[in-house]
């Protein structure tokens, strides 16, 4: 299947992405899709023969819980409206928590890395076949980019992904951005992990833009594609011809002509990769000439029960604490880096805030420049348990039940926007939401 080059569609470059010469094909991510309606421009495109890809987000097939019949169901009505020959998702896990360890339901809001362990693997690989079984079109995952480590991983990226690979036979969705990435964050070699894992079984790589602060690099999609990040897609390319290339952005949309530009790097990136042409390393431990498959060590006893179900109630029972550390301010699990799990902890917020301001427009115009602070301070004290609009929805509920904001006139908009979007909530709060409308009205 070859794909070609592409570009990430989002509504906010619509038109400049049908405007862009030379695109074969894009990715739209599934959730922000209707599942029987397409936008205008996804439609024009699909008339002229550009292949539309969805791109999932939240399945959490890394998670310690089997994936959600519903969002596979989702996932499949979406493939089956783009007619599309691949779905793509992501090795990570997103929510954790629940019946397995007794504690509420937690929403990460943001893809979060697996472990790299026989346990985990074991877990991904079932949620993979699950996945697989339900969807009409062959499935690809993506490799995430983390600023955390697991401690006592018992794999390498590129060995995790082979055994993958080897026992479920998915596809892989390389992202070269997110190789860089930890190669920075975590200090593991981008041409190590591509000499490991098995190349032929990629479908597409992503190409996209970072900042890097204070030692940590930030997967952004809303910065340039730097140098090397393009590095690492030439050593890719030394290896193999993928068969599509995509690049991605997703914030600080620049003008089309910029777009054109990092289209055209990364065409000339793949003519001058060519496989066998000499190839510029990224910075790291200098590697041989040929590439060397290394094997999976061997794999450990397992102690006490080894039933599936015993295996995902320790994953539940490790990935709910980290997650927990991460939004509910919980105690750091051991053997993870403090510092690190702060810059998370505090990109997690950031993030939630951003995307609660793209769903919720209304409520930074609403609040004005308090927005940012109130919504942090909000999400100090309630973390995340059932989706971005959601939360947009508590976060004005709780301001309200507080009495705020002080303006009289914009605590009135901010009731008549909560009034006309919330669903039935449980009796107590309702009444509590109840007095606190009445009580603004009557400040008018």
């Amino acid at each position: 299947m070859k794909l070609g080059i592409g570009i990430g569609w989002r509504p906010e470059i619509a038109d400049e992405v049908e405007a862009l010469p030379g695109i074969d094909w894009v990715e739209a991510v599934a959730e922000n899709l209707c599942a029987d309606h397409l936008p205008a421009s996804l439609t024009r495109l699909r008339e002229r023969g550009v292949t539309v890809v969805p791109h999932g987000v939240s399945l959490g097939l890394g998670g310690a819980e089997r994936p959600d019949p519903g969002r596979l169901t989702a996932l499949a009505e979406r493939a089956a409206l783009l007619g599309t020959p691949l779905v793509t998702e992501h090795i990570a896990f997103v929510r954790a928590g629940g019946p397995r360890t007794g504690s509420p339901v937690l929403e990460a809001g943001h893809l979060l890395p697996v472990p790299r362990t026989w346990a985990a693997l074991d877990v991904l690989c079932e949620n993979v076949r699950i996945a697989q079984d339900s969807l009409p079109v062959p499935l690809a995952l993506e490799n995430i980019a983390a600023l955390i480590s697991w401690p006592d991983e018992e794999l390498t990226e590129g060995q995790f992904l082979a055994e993958l690979v080897e026992r479920t036979g998915v596809g892989l969705l390389i992202d070269v951005a997110n190789l860089h990435t930890n190669h920075v964050n975590r200090g593991e070699d981008p041409a190590t992990a591509l000499d490991e894992l098995p190349v032929e079984a990629i479908a597409y790589v992503h190409v996209a833009g970072g900042v890097e602060k204070d030692g940590v690099w930030h997967d952004t999609h809303a910065h340039p594609v730097t140098a090397p990040v393009l590095d690492v897609l030439a050593e890719l390319r030394s290896r193999v011809s993928p068969p599509g290339v995509l690049l991605e952005r997703d914030d600080d949309f620049p003008p089309a002509a910029e777009l054109a530009g990092e289209l055209d790097a990364i065409r000339a990136t793949l003519d001058a990769g060519r496989a066998g042409a000499p190839r510029t390393r990224p910075a790291g431990p200098p590697a041989s000439s040929a590439p060397i498959r290394t094997p999976a060590p061997d794999r450990a006893p397992v102690s006490g029960a080894a039933g599936p179900d015993a295996v995902r109630d320790r994953v539940a029972v490790a990935q709910a604490s980290l997650l927990s550390a991460l939004v509910a301010g919980a105690p750091v699990p051991e053997g993870f880096d403090h510092h690190r799990l702060g810059v998370q902890s505090r990109a997690l917020a950031a993030k939630r805030a951003d995307v609660v301001a793209k769903v919720a427009p209304e409520l930074p115009e609403i609040l004005g420049p308090d927005y940012r602070d109130a919504f942090l301070a909000y999400a100090k004290a309630r973390p995340m348990s059932a989706g971005y609009r959601r939360d947009a929805l508590d976060f004005a509920e709780q301001l309200l039940v507080a009495g705020r904001p002080e303006d009289n006139a914009a605590r009135r908009r901010l009731t008549y926007w909560w009034q006309d979007r919330a669903a039935p909530r449980p009796p107590r709060r309702t009444t509590r939401l109840a007095r606190a409308a009445r009580s603004v009205l009557a400040g008018r």
